[in-house]
């Protein structure tokens, strides 16, 4: 997909200044968060300069699987109490009080299904740097941490049941038998996807995919 050039005015015009800038994409799983980042970076590259822009992902704070066990949380995994919502907080305030320092950020290895520490560098000359996740507008649980850090938060939407496909298509490329893949987004994906979508209200825009 190629993102609107509203949609990237509008990314352009929030370095209103000369600070650096984070922006919050944010849906339910399978919502298409990844697919418009990684477009909108493109665009954005190609209008700034690709040094003046960078990406930050929830999903390297997944907490490792041996976490998980440890936990008992690993059939739950993706859930907002899997990852490390502290050191998500915690970069995120790096971005923002450090910009003359490379940040070195969690990448997410989905052949592996695991975090790969220090996967991601985020140079100082990055002025606009994009988050995306699922959990960036909840109020609970140590995410309401999050949204203060955040320039803008827009929330991505689409049909609830092309979602659901796109997610089974994911879980049986990474593995999962079909039936295994509908099972996990019957009982793990959709009861996360009712809790982000109930924090879409809080978004600064809306994009329908």
């Amino acid at each position: 997909m190629t993102p609107s050039s509203t949609l990237t005015d509008r990314a352009v015009s929030l370095l209103s200044g000369p600070a650096r800038v984070v922006l919050g994409i944010t849906g339910a799983p399978g919502a298409g968060k990844t697919t418009l980042t990684a477009t909108l970076l493109s665009a954005l590259g190609e209008r700034l300069g690709e040094d003046a822009v960078a990406h930050l992902p929830m999903d390297g704070f997944h907490l490792a699987d041996v976490q998980l066990d440890r936990l008992g949380r690993r059939d739950r995994k993706g859930a907002p109490d899997t990852f490390d919502v502290d050191g998500y907080v915690a970069a995120l305030r790096r971005l923002n009080d450090e910009p003359d320092r490379t940040l070195y950020v969690p990448g997410f290895e989905r052949n592996l299904e695991q975090p790969i520490a220090a996967a991601i560098a985020i140079p100082p000359a990055a002025r606009l740097v994009i988050t995306e996740g699922n959990y960036l507008l909840l109020p609970t649980a140590g995410w309401e941490r999050v949204r203060p850090l955040l320039a803008e938060v827009w929330f991505v939407e689409v049909d609830d049941d092309v979602r659901r496909e796109r997610l089974v298509s994911r879980h049986e490329q990474f593995g999962k038998t079909p039936d295994a893949a509908r099972d996990w987004v019957d009982h793990t994906d959709e009861p996360n996807a009712r809790l982000v979508s109930a924090t879409s209200s809080t978004a600064d825009l809306v994009v329908t995919l």
